[in-house]
């Protein structure tokens, strides 16, 4: 009976998690700040303990899932599988260590009461979709996502930041409309449709293969929009108006990796490998992938703002993870899986270093970065981390990542995959090594300003708030212990390679 209840209950209480802080913290009044991270704080902080023991549970065999039904014949379907809970600890983390980052670097500014309400919901949201269990449910939360996220990227107020709002949902809420009447015209066809059970549109191939087809590009295509796909990605580098926290969230933790999230249930717990290689799909989407790789990448070099350069590298580096599940072999889709990890894990320490350097230095473009190595050198040392794990430098995470992408293509047949990921890895290079030069390497233009006297710590003083250099040496220290420690068992790329032996009996 208690493990019913506790089966039932799991899925609920993860999004409740984030859900109740993000109620709490619209109630209170802006006057209440403590109150507002204390509730946001200890929301991240449960959610962890949850979590844990969820995978704990998951590891075992278990599976937790509830249904609550709103209306006849609808209900929302929860779930937590193993793919779940990968995309679900990602938020989790990456939640905890942005919220102790956005405190700081928010602190004194003003309408924070909305800015961490919508914060808190947009991270109910993200656990809404990795939980869900039918494409309905999917739906609702994708676009409760579009909703918190939309006031975060305007929260600034200016003209540029409502003109990127504006654009954000033009393109956001073509990506539904797209995926909305793919998922019900498949189920017009299928009957009631849920992840998890690859081969359930089997039985259509025959009378139904166009129509299916059809349905498979407009799911895709819908999703790909806030996967920031070309040529669906211009929202995403307008984005950056956005406060750091936000750019944060939106690359490595939210947005492109709901959209990504999305295109992995589609082909592997909808269509299912056999389905999505009979209907010749899978090419066409790993060509798009590939072209996005490329394509985003050659845009970054051109790039003179920081956060626009990590911008169109996010563009870049989000594809693999479609490339990876594109290739339809076991090795590549562990790649692709964990590279949903890795990526997040690199990309926020980017965006953490990127909004410490202008909270600090007022530093926006990558001109000004000269010699600031040695002005920063924590902030820089994990920026530097990032940078290099983006590249695939051994032993980072994104060279596991690139290994298992590149092994499996080789394994698949698919000859062509390995020379776009060395082309995409030059061009990783040739847009990140000259800022590690510069920073390290190249004398500042001007002198630094002092630092500030107010950080003095036991006789030395920070070379910023604490709270802004701390979150990005973890993120930064996770990247390379996801690389250098892979083969231990509570690694991402073990649970990477658990999800494809569990949950789609391919290794």
């Amino acid at each position: 009976m208690a493990e019913a209840i506790l089966s039932q209950a799991l899925p609920l209480v993860l999004i409740a998690c984030s859900l109740l802080p993000a109620v709490a913290v619209f109630l209170l009044s802006d006057a209440h700040s403590r109150a507002r991270s204390i509730w946001t704080m200890a929301g991240a902080t449960a959610k962890l303990i949850v979590l844990a023991i969820a995978m704990i549970g998951v590891q075992q065999g278990r599976l937790f899932a509830v249904e609550l039904p709103i209306g006849p014949g609808m209900a929302l379907s929860f779930r937590i599988d193993a793919l779940a809970l990968l995309f679900v600890s990602l938020s989790a983390v990456l939640w905890f260590v942005t919220t102790i980052y956005a405190l700081a670097y928010l602190a004194g500014t003003p309408d924070q009461r909305r800015f961490f309400g919508f914060f808190n919901l947009c991270v109910a949201s993200t656990s809404g979709i990795a939980l869900a269990g039918t494409p309905l449910t999917f739906f609702v939360f994708y676009e409760l996502l579009t909703l918190s996220t939309y006031p975060l990227v305007v929260h600034g107020g200016d003209r540029a930041a409502l003109a990127a709002g504006r654009r954000y949902l033009r393109y956001t809420m073509a990506g539904s409309a797209a995926f909305l009447i793919g998922a019900v015209w498949l189920e017009s066809m299928a009957g009631e449709l849920s992840f998890g059970q690859a081969g359930q549109l089997a039985a259509h191939v025959l009378d139904d293969r166009a129509a299916l087809t059809a349905c498979f590009v407009l799911l895709v295509g819908g999703l790909a929009v806030k996967a920031a796909m070309m040529p669906f990605h211009g929202w995403l580098p307008n984005a950056m108006v956005a406060p750091a926290p936000v750019s944060a969230l939106l690359h490595a933790v939210a947005v492109v990796k709901a959209g990504a999230f999305g295109i992995l249930r589609v082909v592997l717990d909808l269509y299912g490998i056999e389905l999505t290689t009979a209907l010749g799909v899978a090419l066409p989407l790993a060509i798009a992938a590939s072209v996005t790789i490329l394509g985003a990448s050659m845009i970054a070099l051109a790039q003179r703002g920081l956060k626009r350069r990590l911008a169109y590298s996010t563009v870049s580096q989000v594809s693999y993870i479609v490339l990876g599940v594109a290739m339809l072999g076991p090795v590549a889709l562990a790649g692709g899986l964990v590279h949903l990890v890795h990526q997040g894990l690199m990309k926020i320490t980017l965006f953490f270093c990127a909004g410490t350097l202008q909270k600090t230095l007022g530093i926006h473009e990558i001109d000004e970065m000269a010699g600031v190595g040695w002005r920063m050198p924590a902030t820089m040392l994990a920026f530097s981390a990032g940078a290099l794990g983006m590249v695939g430098t051994p032993p980072l995470a994104g060279f596991v990542s690139k290994w298992y992408l590149g092994i499996g293509a080789i394994e698949s047949g698919q000859y062509w995959v390995v020379a776009v990921l060395a082309a995409s890895s030059l061009l990783n290079a040739a847009y990140f090594l000259p800022i590690l030069y510069a920073v390290w390497f190249r004398p500042p233009v001007h002198p630094w300003p002092d630092r500030d006297p107010g950080l003095a710590w036991r006789g030395a003083v920070w070379e910023a708030k604490p709270a802004l250099v701390i979150p990005a040496v973890f993120t930064a220290a996770a990247a390379v212990g996801a690389g250098l420690f892979a083969a231990f068992a509570a690694s991402p790329l073990q649970w990477a390679i658990l999800i494809v032996e569990r949950e789609y009996t391919l290794l």
